[in-house]
């Protein structure tokens, strides 16, 4: 247990940096730098050394220190959980900066910077772990850098069942998002981290769940067993195309591309029956004639 309590160190210091960090850039940058920028930079470390940590355990964790998967998913809600607290608004994922341009909610600059602090934010978080696994500080890091050279692809199924199993958790995943996104974050974060929760838990074995294209960059690509275009169908276009299809059945439509919704029709909820007013102003003028001849009538004092 030794090692899991590093580990556990490890995830709350990685918080409490990049709080720092978001604390310190909020004060020193503007508001749409720090939005685009330090925000989702900051972000993405958080999420890149937590997961690298966490796929470390549930690959060493069984049988080497003698715990199973349902110790790494309680740390997964946990940790997701912290995350949804503390990243005070950013994605940390370029599905979700995507569909919030397609949504124009943002503009392509501020989509184009997003995404570049991203993958400084998971290349950051990436140079960061591999620095504290070489300190190793427990047998957990020590294995993992004996096998580190050695790492397989996450994939393990067919690429198009692969594909479609990215594709079907990135759809859940941004229609929790789509239906959560007015809620009280007391509500909205663990509802998010139990989605993430069980995602993980259903879609792990097959692919490793990540549904995020910028994590599975760095996790994953790198690893042996398919190919650059492998991944990229699986985790790239995946998700995106899961993103879309959430994007379809919630709105109906994508503003950025067409304002016409092809699912539902748009009806106005109050109608105002034109033809009966008007034969109800119609009906009126005689009486309003005959209360002002009524009245012309009376005699004056």
């Amino acid at each position: 247990m030794a090692g899991l309590n590093v580990s556990i160190a490890f995830f709350f210091l990685v918080v409490g940096v990049c709080q720092g960090l978001r604390w310190l850039s909020k004060r020193l940058l503007s508001p749409g730098a720090y939005g685009c920028l330090a925000r989702e930079l900051a972000g993405s470390l958080q999420l890149c050394t937590s997961c690298l940590e966490l796929r470390m355990l549930l690959e060493i964790g069984p049988w080497g220190g003698g715990f199973g998967p349902d110790v790494v998913l309680t740390l997964l809600f946990f940790l997701f959980a912290l995350h949804g607290a503390s990243f005070d608004g950013a994605s940390a994922n370029p599905t979700v900066s995507l569909q919030e341009f397609l949504l124009l909610e943002s503009n392509l600059t501020a989509t184009a910077a997003k995404l570049l602090a991203q993958a400084a934010g998971m290349g950051t978080g990436w140079a960061v772990t591999k620095l504290y696994w070489s300190w190793e500080l427990t047998h957990f890091h020590l294995i993992q850098n004996l096998i580190a050279s050695e790492c397989s692809s996450s994939i393990h199924t067919s690429l198009h069942h692969a594909a479609f199993v990215e594709g079907t958790c990135s759809f859940l995943f941004h229609l929790v998002l789509f239906k959560l996104c007015q809620s009280h974050p007391i509500y909205r974060v663990p509802a998010l981290a139990v989605t993430v929760t069980f995602l993980t838990y259903i879609a792990g074995p097959f692919t490793g769940a990540f549904f995020n294209p910028a994590l599975a960059v760095v996790t994953t690509f790198h690893c042996s067993g398919n190919s650059f275009w492998d991944y990229v169908q699986v985790y790239w276009l995946g998700p995106f195309t899961g993103m879309l299809a959430a994007l379809l059945l919630y709105q109906g439509n994508i503003p950025r591309l067409f304002q016409k919704n092809l699912l539902y029709s748009q009806k106005s909820k109050y109608k105002i029956p034109k033809a009966r007013v008007g034969v109800h102003v119609q009906d009126n003028e005689p009486r309003q004639k005959r209360k002002g001849q009524k009245s012309s009538s009376e005699p004056r004092a």
